[in-house]
Protein backbone atom coordinates (compact mmCIF):
# COMPACT_ATOMS: atom_id res chain seq x y z
CA UNK A 1 0.00 0.00 0.00
CA UNK A 2 2.71 2.49 0.79
CA UNK A 3 4.44 1.34 -2.31
CA UNK A 4 1.35 1.92 -4.51
CA UNK A 5 0.71 5.48 -2.88
CA UNK A 6 4.96 6.46 -3.41
CA UNK A 7 4.78 5.18 -7.27
CA UNK A 8 1.34 7.93 -7.39
CA UNK A 9 3.09 10.46 -5.56
CA UNK A 10 5.86 10.17 -7.66
CA UNK A 11 3.56 9.84 -10.79
CA UNK A 12 1.83 13.15 -9.81
CA UNK A 13 5.06 14.86 -8.92
CA UNK A 14 6.53 13.82 -12.53
CA UNK A 15 3.30 15.43 -14.45
CA UNK A 16 3.83 18.66 -12.18
CA UNK A 17 7.21 18.82 -13.04
CA UNK A 18 6.24 17.82 -16.86
CA UNK A 19 4.05 20.61 -16.46
CA UNK A 20 6.04 23.18 -14.82
CA UNK A 21 8.53 22.31 -17.47
CA UNK A 22 6.30 23.33 -20.22
CA UNK A 23 7.51 25.29 -22.96
CA UNK A 24 5.35 28.98 -23.81
CA UNK A 25 5.49 30.12 -27.28
CA UNK A 26 4.67 33.41 -27.74
CA UNK A 27 3.12 34.46 -31.08
CA UNK A 28 2.57 37.33 -32.65
CA UNK A 29 -0.18 37.71 -35.24
CA UNK A 30 -2.94 39.71 -37.35
CA UNK A 31 -6.65 40.15 -36.32
CA UNK A 32 -7.86 38.99 -39.54
CA UNK A 33 -10.77 36.32 -39.77
CA UNK A 34 -8.42 32.92 -40.02
CA UNK A 35 -6.15 33.37 -37.68
CA UNK A 36 -8.96 34.52 -34.89
CA UNK A 37 -10.31 31.05 -36.44
CA UNK A 38 -6.67 28.89 -35.69
CA UNK A 39 -6.60 30.50 -32.17
CA UNK A 40 -9.78 28.96 -31.60
CA UNK A 41 -8.65 25.57 -32.78
CA UNK A 42 -5.42 25.36 -31.02
CA UNK A 43 -7.04 22.62 -28.66
CA UNK A 44 -5.93 19.95 -30.77
CA UNK A 45 -2.10 21.38 -31.08
CA UNK A 46 -1.94 21.30 -27.21
CA UNK A 47 -3.57 17.94 -26.91
CA UNK A 48 -0.77 16.36 -29.34
CA UNK A 49 1.90 18.79 -27.42
CA UNK A 50 1.35 18.73 -24.15
CA UNK A 51 4.95 20.61 -22.90
CA UNK A 52 4.11 23.33 -25.40
CA UNK A 53 1.92 26.21 -23.94
CA UNK A 54 0.60 29.05 -26.50
CA UNK A 55 0.60 32.84 -25.86
CA UNK A 56 -1.04 34.54 -28.62
CA UNK A 57 -0.49 38.22 -29.58
CA UNK A 58 -3.17 39.25 -31.77
CA UNK A 59 -2.75 42.93 -33.38
CA UNK A 60 -4.28 44.80 -35.54
CA UNK A 61 -2.45 44.53 -39.03
CA UNK A 62 -0.21 48.40 -39.39
CA UNK A 63 0.12 47.43 -35.25
CA UNK A 64 1.75 43.86 -35.84
CA UNK A 65 3.97 44.68 -38.77
CA UNK A 66 5.38 47.85 -36.56
CA UNK A 67 5.88 45.75 -33.74
CA UNK A 68 7.43 42.68 -35.38
CA UNK A 69 10.00 44.23 -37.14
CA UNK A 70 10.99 46.51 -34.04
CA UNK A 71 11.77 43.65 -32.14
CA UNK A 72 13.13 41.40 -34.60
CA UNK A 73 15.82 44.48 -35.80
CA UNK A 74 16.24 45.12 -32.32
CA UNK A 75 16.88 41.75 -30.76
CA UNK A 76 14.21 41.96 -28.66
CA UNK A 77 13.16 38.69 -28.53
CA UNK A 78 9.13 38.97 -27.34
CA UNK A 79 7.83 36.32 -29.73
CA UNK A 80 8.89 33.02 -30.35
CA UNK A 81 6.65 32.71 -33.64
CA UNK A 82 5.76 36.05 -36.05
CA UNK A 83 3.17 36.32 -38.35
CA UNK A 84 5.05 37.63 -41.42
CA UNK A 85 4.40 38.76 -44.98
CA UNK A 86 6.03 37.76 -48.36
CA UNK A 87 7.85 41.51 -48.17
CA UNK A 88 10.01 40.37 -44.86
CA UNK A 89 10.43 37.12 -45.83
CA UNK A 90 13.47 37.52 -48.58
CA UNK A 91 14.88 40.94 -46.69
CA UNK A 92 14.89 38.96 -43.31
CA UNK A 93 16.30 36.10 -44.20
CA UNK A 94 19.18 38.35 -45.83
CA UNK A 95 19.75 39.47 -42.73
CA UNK A 96 20.15 36.27 -41.10
CA UNK A 97 17.10 37.27 -39.00
CA UNK A 98 15.16 34.49 -39.34
CA UNK A 99 15.50 30.22 -38.86
CA UNK A 100 15.62 28.16 -41.71
CA UNK A 101 12.37 25.84 -41.20
CA UNK A 102 14.42 22.42 -41.67
CA UNK A 103 12.22 19.81 -39.58
CA UNK A 104 8.85 20.25 -40.18
CA UNK A 105 8.13 16.66 -40.47
CA UNK A 106 8.14 13.77 -42.89
CA UNK A 107 4.48 14.17 -43.59
CA UNK A 108 4.79 17.79 -44.57
CA UNK A 109 5.34 18.09 -47.95
CA UNK A 110 6.73 21.25 -49.20
CA UNK A 111 6.30 20.29 -52.70
CA UNK A 112 3.31 20.83 -52.31
CA UNK A 113 3.13 24.20 -51.82
CA UNK A 114 2.22 26.45 -54.45
CA UNK A 115 5.38 27.24 -56.49
CA UNK A 116 4.08 31.13 -56.42
CA UNK A 117 3.72 31.04 -52.77
CA UNK A 118 6.59 28.90 -52.04
CA UNK A 119 9.52 30.95 -54.25
CA UNK A 120 9.04 34.31 -52.48
CA UNK A 121 9.84 32.05 -48.61
CA UNK A 122 12.58 30.09 -50.14
CA UNK A 123 16.53 31.82 -49.17
CA UNK A 124 18.89 31.74 -51.98
CA UNK A 125 20.09 28.48 -49.76
CA UNK A 126 16.94 26.53 -51.07
CA UNK A 127 15.55 26.58 -48.02
CA UNK A 128 12.02 27.41 -46.74
CA UNK A 129 12.51 30.19 -44.09
CA UNK A 130 8.94 30.92 -43.42
CA UNK A 131 5.76 28.71 -44.06
CA UNK A 132 2.45 30.30 -45.68
CA UNK A 133 -0.44 29.71 -43.26
CA UNK A 134 -2.89 31.36 -46.30
CA UNK A 135 -1.75 32.47 -49.32
CA UNK A 136 -3.86 35.39 -52.10
CA UNK A 137 -3.83 37.05 -54.67
CA UNK A 138 -6.51 40.54 -55.17
CA UNK A 139 -10.14 40.14 -57.21
CA UNK A 140 -13.38 41.72 -57.48
CA UNK A 141 -16.10 40.51 -54.76
CA UNK A 142 -19.73 41.64 -56.15
CA UNK A 143 -23.56 41.70 -55.49
CA UNK A 144 -24.68 39.83 -58.47
CA UNK A 145 -28.34 41.33 -57.55
CA UNK A 146 -27.06 45.08 -57.32
CA UNK A 147 -25.27 44.14 -60.73
CA UNK A 148 -28.47 42.92 -62.66
CA UNK A 149 -30.47 45.88 -60.92
CA UNK A 150 -28.12 48.17 -63.01
CA UNK A 151 -28.88 46.18 -66.24
CA UNK A 152 -24.90 45.16 -65.95
CA UNK A 153 -23.57 41.97 -66.48
CA UNK A 154 -19.90 41.41 -64.95
CA UNK A 155 -16.91 40.02 -66.98
CA UNK A 156 -14.89 37.86 -65.67
CA UNK A 157 -11.93 40.41 -66.65
CA UNK A 158 -13.17 43.63 -66.35
CA UNK A 159 -11.47 46.57 -67.42
CA UNK A 160 -11.57 49.43 -64.48
CA UNK A 161 -14.05 51.88 -66.75
CA UNK A 162 -16.72 49.16 -66.43
CA UNK A 163 -15.97 48.88 -62.50
CA UNK A 164 -16.56 52.66 -61.96
CA UNK A 165 -19.31 52.59 -64.14
CA UNK A 166 -20.97 50.01 -62.32
CA UNK A 167 -19.94 51.54 -59.23
CA UNK A 168 -21.98 54.75 -59.92
CA UNK A 169 -25.08 52.88 -61.18
CA UNK A 170 -24.98 50.89 -58.04
CA UNK A 171 -24.72 53.36 -55.31
CA UNK A 172 -27.85 53.93 -53.33
CA UNK A 173 -26.74 55.82 -50.36
CA UNK A 174 -30.71 56.45 -49.43
CA UNK A 175 -30.52 52.64 -48.62
CA UNK A 176 -27.27 52.70 -47.79
CA UNK A 177 -25.24 50.99 -50.37
CA UNK A 178 -21.85 52.31 -51.49
CA UNK A 179 -21.58 51.06 -55.03
CA UNK A 180 -17.62 50.50 -54.31
CA UNK A 181 -15.70 50.23 -51.36
CA UNK A 182 -11.53 50.08 -51.31
CA UNK A 183 -9.28 50.56 -48.99
CA UNK A 184 -8.32 53.79 -47.41
CA UNK A 185 -6.73 53.12 -44.22
CA UNK A 186 -2.78 54.65 -44.48
CA UNK A 187 -0.02 52.22 -44.51
CA UNK A 188 2.17 50.11 -47.17
CA UNK A 189 0.22 47.16 -46.30
CA UNK A 190 -3.22 48.98 -46.50
CA UNK A 191 -4.19 51.66 -48.91
CA UNK A 192 -0.68 51.41 -50.45
CA UNK A 193 -0.85 47.62 -51.42
CA UNK A 194 -4.26 48.57 -53.62
CA UNK A 195 -3.11 51.59 -54.82
CA UNK A 196 0.28 50.10 -55.75
CA UNK A 197 -0.80 46.96 -57.79
CA UNK A 198 -3.80 49.37 -59.08
CA UNK A 199 -1.24 51.93 -60.16
CA UNK A 200 0.50 48.50 -62.55
CA UNK A 201 -2.72 48.12 -64.41
CA UNK A 202 -2.59 52.27 -64.85
CA UNK A 203 0.95 52.43 -66.28
CA UNK A 204 2.55 53.91 -63.35
CA UNK A 205 5.35 52.06 -60.80
CA UNK A 206 7.15 53.37 -58.16
CA UNK A 207 10.85 54.16 -59.18
CA UNK A 208 12.25 53.93 -62.83
CA UNK A 209 15.07 51.42 -63.76
CA UNK A 210 17.56 54.36 -62.17
CA UNK A 211 15.48 54.25 -58.71
CA UNK A 212 14.23 57.46 -59.91
CA UNK A 213 10.36 58.10 -58.01
CA UNK A 214 8.06 58.37 -60.74
CA UNK A 215 5.35 60.27 -58.65
CA UNK A 216 5.82 63.30 -61.06
CA UNK A 217 4.55 61.41 -63.97
CA UNK A 218 0.97 61.18 -65.46
CA UNK A 219 0.02 57.67 -64.76
CA UNK A 220 0.72 58.47 -61.07
CA UNK A 221 -1.81 61.80 -61.39
CA UNK A 222 -4.32 59.74 -63.24
CA UNK A 223 -4.32 56.27 -60.88
CA UNK A 224 -4.93 58.59 -57.96
CA UNK A 225 -7.63 61.48 -59.40
CA UNK A 226 -9.66 57.64 -61.04
CA UNK A 227 -9.54 56.46 -57.64
CA UNK A 228 -10.37 59.33 -55.35
CA UNK A 229 -12.90 61.01 -57.73
CA UNK A 230 -14.86 57.17 -57.56
CA UNK A 231 -14.79 56.74 -54.05
CA UNK A 232 -16.51 60.28 -53.44
CA UNK A 233 -18.93 59.31 -56.35
CA UNK A 234 -19.81 55.49 -55.10
CA UNK A 235 -17.55 55.20 -51.86
CA UNK A 236 -18.32 54.34 -48.14
CA UNK A 237 -18.01 58.14 -45.91
CA UNK A 238 -15.19 57.65 -43.40
CA UNK A 239 -13.32 55.60 -46.68
CA UNK A 240 -10.02 56.98 -45.59
CA UNK A 241 -9.95 55.10 -42.44
CA UNK A 242 -11.24 51.99 -43.77
CA UNK A 243 -8.83 48.98 -44.59
CA UNK A 244 -9.51 44.95 -45.38
CA UNK A 245 -11.14 44.66 -42.15
CA UNK A 246 -13.62 47.65 -41.88
CA UNK A 247 -14.59 47.11 -45.67
CA UNK A 248 -14.96 43.33 -44.96
CA UNK A 249 -17.53 44.20 -42.26
CA UNK A 250 -19.47 46.88 -44.58
CA UNK A 251 -19.43 44.40 -47.69
CA UNK A 252 -20.88 41.63 -45.06
CA UNK A 253 -23.68 43.98 -43.86
CA UNK A 254 -25.05 44.74 -47.65
CA UNK A 255 -23.33 47.95 -47.70
CA UNK A 256 -21.42 47.86 -50.83
CA UNK A 257 -21.70 46.64 -54.68
CA UNK A 258 -18.72 45.66 -54.93
CA UNK A 259 -15.23 45.42 -53.27
CA UNK A 260 -11.66 44.71 -54.45
CA UNK A 261 -9.69 43.44 -51.77
CA UNK A 262 -7.81 40.10 -51.14
CA UNK A 263 -8.60 36.83 -52.25
CA UNK A 264 -8.71 35.40 -48.71
CA UNK A 265 -12.36 37.68 -48.56
CA UNK A 266 -14.21 35.04 -50.49
CA UNK A 267 -14.57 32.70 -47.75
CA UNK A 268 -16.42 35.59 -45.02
CA UNK A 269 -18.22 37.34 -47.78
CA UNK A 270 -20.01 33.88 -48.53
CA UNK A 271 -20.24 32.47 -45.50
CA UNK A 272 -23.86 32.46 -44.46
CA UNK A 273 -23.01 32.47 -40.67
CA UNK A 274 -20.78 35.96 -41.23
CA UNK A 275 -22.63 37.55 -44.25
CA UNK A 276 -25.88 38.91 -45.11
CA UNK A 277 -25.58 38.82 -48.72
CA UNK A 278 -23.87 35.36 -48.59
CA UNK A 279 -25.65 33.95 -51.27
CA UNK A 280 -25.68 37.30 -53.83
CA UNK A 281 -22.09 37.04 -54.04
CA UNK A 282 -19.79 37.01 -57.76
CA UNK A 283 -16.28 37.32 -58.69
CA UNK A 284 -14.01 38.37 -60.84
CA UNK A 285 -10.59 38.79 -62.40
CA UNK A 286 -8.79 42.28 -60.88
CA UNK A 287 -9.90 45.00 -63.25
CA UNK A 288 -7.23 46.45 -65.86
CA UNK A 289 -7.03 49.37 -68.20
CA UNK A 290 -5.86 47.21 -71.61
CA UNK A 291 -2.09 48.27 -71.07
CA UNK A 292 -1.30 44.36 -70.15
CA UNK A 293 -1.26 44.68 -66.55
CA UNK A 294 -4.43 43.33 -63.67
CA UNK A 295 -4.68 45.17 -60.24
CA UNK A 296 -4.12 41.84 -58.56
CA UNK A 297 -1.41 41.11 -56.07
CA UNK A 298 0.75 38.35 -54.57
CA UNK A 299 0.96 37.89 -50.95
CA UNK A 300 1.02 35.04 -48.34
CA UNK A 301 0.74 35.47 -44.60
CA UNK A 302 3.84 33.23 -42.66
CA UNK A 303 4.61 31.43 -39.64
CA UNK A 304 8.13 32.11 -39.18
CA UNK A 305 10.72 32.00 -36.18
CA UNK A 306 12.69 34.64 -35.23
CA UNK A 307 17.02 33.76 -35.10
CA UNK A 308 16.60 35.05 -31.27
CA UNK A 309 13.95 32.48 -29.80
CA UNK A 310 15.84 30.00 -27.24
CA UNK A 311 12.54 28.08 -28.45
CA UNK A 312 12.92 26.96 -31.99
CA UNK A 313 12.49 23.45 -31.90
CA UNK A 314 8.71 23.63 -29.78
CA UNK A 315 8.06 26.70 -32.50
CA UNK A 316 9.00 24.42 -35.58
CA UNK A 317 6.43 21.93 -34.12
CA UNK A 318 3.65 24.31 -34.11
CA UNK A 319 4.51 25.73 -37.52
CA UNK A 320 4.17 22.18 -39.00
CA UNK A 321 1.30 21.62 -37.69
CA UNK A 322 -0.42 25.40 -38.26
CA UNK A 323 0.40 25.25 -41.87
CA UNK A 324 -0.37 21.51 -42.64
CA UNK A 325 -2.47 19.21 -44.18
CA UNK A 326 -3.95 17.71 -41.50
CA UNK A 327 -4.43 21.31 -40.32
CA UNK A 328 -6.80 22.00 -43.37
CA UNK A 329 -8.85 18.51 -42.60
CA UNK A 330 -9.49 20.16 -38.95
CA UNK A 331 -10.89 23.07 -40.36
CA UNK A 332 -13.16 21.37 -42.75
CA UNK A 333 -14.67 19.58 -40.51
CA UNK A 334 -15.07 21.93 -38.02
CA UNK A 335 -16.17 24.98 -40.51
CA UNK A 336 -16.80 23.09 -43.87
CA UNK A 337 -14.21 22.91 -46.78
CA UNK A 338 -15.24 26.68 -48.07
CA UNK A 339 -13.05 27.91 -44.42
CA UNK A 340 -10.56 26.51 -44.90
CA UNK A 341 -7.07 28.92 -45.16
CA UNK A 342 -6.62 29.10 -49.26
CA UNK A 343 -3.56 30.14 -51.32
CA UNK A 344 -0.90 27.89 -50.16
CA UNK A 345 -1.51 23.82 -51.29
CA UNK A 346 -2.15 22.59 -54.94
CA UNK A 347 -3.60 19.38 -53.31
CA UNK A 348 -6.38 21.73 -52.25
CA UNK A 349 -7.30 22.86 -55.45
CA UNK A 350 -7.35 19.43 -56.93
CA UNK A 351 -10.06 18.22 -53.65
CA UNK A 352 -13.76 17.85 -55.33
CA UNK A 353 -14.81 18.85 -52.21
CA UNK A 354 -13.41 22.22 -51.66
CA UNK A 355 -14.07 23.20 -55.16
CA UNK A 356 -17.79 21.88 -54.71
CA UNK A 357 -17.56 24.11 -51.17
CA UNK A 358 -15.80 27.06 -52.74
CA UNK A 359 -16.88 28.60 -55.35
CA UNK A 360 -14.22 31.18 -55.41
CA UNK A 361 -11.81 28.75 -55.69
CA UNK A 362 -10.88 28.92 -59.63
CA UNK A 363 -10.72 32.42 -59.73
CA UNK A 364 -8.60 32.58 -56.72
CA UNK A 365 -6.04 30.64 -58.06
CA UNK A 366 -5.72 32.06 -61.58
CA UNK A 367 -5.49 35.06 -59.93
CA UNK A 368 -2.41 33.65 -57.38
CA UNK A 369 -1.06 32.24 -60.99
CA UNK A 370 -1.55 35.57 -62.85
CA UNK A 371 0.36 37.65 -60.33
CA UNK A 372 4.31 38.57 -61.50
CA UNK A 373 6.16 39.96 -58.84
CA UNK A 374 9.81 40.06 -61.28
CA UNK A 375 7.61 41.95 -63.63
CA UNK A 376 4.54 43.97 -61.91
CA UNK A 377 4.41 47.19 -64.00
CA UNK A 378 4.07 47.88 -67.46
CA UNK A 379 7.52 49.69 -68.08
CA UNK A 380 10.39 47.94 -66.58
CA UNK A 381 11.17 48.15 -62.76
CA UNK A 382 14.49 47.78 -61.25
CA UNK A 383 12.62 45.88 -57.99
CA UNK A 384 10.94 42.93 -57.26
CA UNK A 385 7.25 42.92 -55.80
CA UNK A 386 3.46 43.29 -57.28
CA UNK A 387 2.10 45.71 -54.42
CA UNK A 388 5.10 46.63 -52.80
CA UNK A 389 8.60 47.01 -53.65
CA UNK A 390 10.93 44.75 -51.97
CA UNK A 391 13.79 47.02 -49.91
CA UNK A 392 14.17 47.57 -46.58
CA UNK A 393 13.16 51.39 -47.20
CA UNK A 394 9.95 50.54 -48.47
CA UNK A 395 8.20 50.03 -45.07
CA UNK A 396 8.60 53.24 -44.51
CA UNK A 397 8.07 54.79 -47.41
CA UNK A 398 4.83 52.94 -48.40
CA UNK A 399 3.37 54.10 -44.84
CA UNK A 400 4.43 57.69 -45.29
CA UNK A 401 2.70 57.88 -49.06
CA UNK A 402 0.01 56.05 -47.55
CA UNK A 403 -0.57 58.58 -45.43
CA UNK A 404 -0.73 61.22 -47.78
CA UNK A 405 -2.94 59.55 -50.52
CA UNK A 406 -5.68 59.08 -47.24
CA UNK A 407 -5.58 62.46 -46.65
CA UNK A 408 -6.28 63.18 -50.58
CA UNK A 409 -9.11 60.48 -50.03
CA UNK A 410 -10.42 62.50 -47.45
CA UNK A 411 -9.77 65.80 -49.03
CA UNK A 412 -7.40 67.53 -46.52
CA UNK A 413 -5.06 68.00 -49.82
CA UNK A 414 -5.16 67.71 -53.16
CA UNK A 415 -4.12 64.84 -55.55
CA UNK A 416 -1.46 67.12 -56.59
CA UNK A 417 0.06 68.04 -53.22
CA UNK A 418 0.04 64.43 -52.49
CA UNK A 419 1.86 63.26 -55.60
CA UNK A 420 4.34 66.16 -55.20
CA UNK A 421 4.70 65.31 -51.89
CA UNK A 422 5.39 62.14 -52.20
CA UNK A 423 8.05 62.43 -55.03
CA UNK A 424 9.98 64.58 -52.31
CA UNK A 425 9.85 62.40 -49.72
CA UNK A 426 10.71 59.60 -51.64
CA UNK A 427 13.30 61.12 -53.58
CA UNK A 428 15.18 62.32 -50.26
CA UNK A 429 14.39 58.70 -48.91
CA UNK A 430 16.05 56.81 -51.78
CA UNK A 431 19.33 59.57 -52.19
CA UNK A 432 19.94 59.59 -48.52
CA UNK A 433 20.04 55.42 -48.92
CA UNK A 434 22.21 55.78 -51.53
CA UNK A 435 19.39 54.37 -54.65
CA UNK A 436 19.89 58.04 -56.52
CA UNK A 437 23.09 58.49 -57.43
Amino acid sequence: MYLKTLLLGTCSAALLCGFANAETLTIATVNNGDMIRMQGLTDDFTAKNPDIELNWVTLEENVLRERVTTDIATKGGQYDIMTIGTYEVPIWTKQGWLVALDNLGADYDVDDLLPAIRAGLTGEDGKLYAAPFYGESSFVMYRKDLMEKAGLTMPDAPTWEFIADAARKMTDRTAGINGICLRGKAGWGENMAFLTATANAFGARWFDENWKPQFDQPEWKNTLDFYVKLMNDAGPQGASSNGFNENLALFQQGNCGMWIDATVAASFVSNPKESTVADKVGYALAPDTGLGKRGNWLWAWNLAIPAGTQKAEAAEKFIAWATSKDYTKLVAEKEGWANVPPGTRSSLYANADYEAAAPFAKMTLDSINAADPKNPAVRPVPYVGVQFVAIPEFQGLGTTVGQLFSAALAGQMSVDDALAQAQQVTTREMTRAGYIK
